[in-house]
């Protein structure tokens, strides 16, 4: 379920953090299901518990996650408020990569079709 690559220059908890936005994302792990503790995935990856909470931290704080005392750690429901200031930052970053796609001149079909397929993969269709 989780793989980490000790030769990638991003710091493990970065990893962890996309591993599960990409497993909540493709609905593997479903809104309201619990994720492993902190100690089990740190025990199963064979790393330091406090990479593990700062992923979970930063999971929670963008609200893909949020955690109960004593009960663990929960995938969140989407929720288009909480998700507004996560939405306005990749479109942000969307419109940073669009820009430097047209100075290394690749051609909006191109892009246009990357998006599609996204799109497409995810089950959202917006034609």
């Amino acid at each position: 379920m989780f793989h980490l690559d000790f030769r990638d220059r991003r710091p493990l908890h970065e990893q962890i953090k996309e591993q599960v936005k990409k497993l909540i994302i493709t609905g593997v792990l479903q809104p309201e299901e619990q994720i492993p503790s902190v100690r089990d995935l740190a025990h199963m990856l064979a790393v330091n518990p406090n990479t593990i909470q700062r992923a979970y931290k930063e999971l929670e704080a963008e609200g893909y996650i949020y955690s109960i005392r004593a009960k663990g750690n929960f995938v969140a429901r989407r929720d288009p408020v909480v998700h507004n200031s996560r939405r306005e930052e990749l479109l942000k970053e969307l419109e940073h990569n669009v820009a430097e796609l047209m100075y290394l001149r690749e051609p909006l079909e191109r892009v246009l079709e990357t998006v599609r397929a996204v799109y497409k993969k995810g089950g959202l269709n917006d034609d």
